[in-house]
């Protein structure tokens, strides 16, 4: 069984909190496929509750994390009928499924960003 595992976590740079409330689905790439794996919603820290892959279910290969943070701004930010950051995907790699992997995001009305985090 794998010992690895998948979190995430979402910062508001616009006003400098955790962003709760964010719907976030996970896909597997398999090919020219995305297989829905697992839908979370963030909690008051901007993290989910339980791992996104909790341990036993990581395997090596291609995944996309999704956050609908245009939803969540739409409560945070100035009122826009098109707003400019929406859905953001992340696609990603997976080579050690013994690993922990943190894929946050940093996101704004007007910017977004990632990094592998620990």
């Amino acid at each position: 069984m794998a010992d690895g595992f998948l979190t995430t976590h979402i910062l508001d740079t616009a006003r400098g909190c955790p962003a709760a409330g964010v719907h976030i689905t996970l896909f597997r790439i398999d090919g020219d496929k995305r297989v829905q794996m697992v839908t979370k919603i963030t909690n008051g820290d901007g993290r989910t509750d339980s791992p996104i892959l909790p341990k036993g279910e990581m395997r090596v290969g291609t995944y996309e994390l999704v956050f609908e943070i245009g939803a969540y701004f739409k409560g945070h930010a100035p009122k826009s009928d098109h707003p400019f950051i929406d859905t953001v995907p992340i696609r990603f790699g997976i080579d050690d499924e013994n690993d922990h992997y943190h894929v946050p995001l940093l996101a704004s009305p007007f910017s977004f960003s990632t990094y592998r985090g620990s």
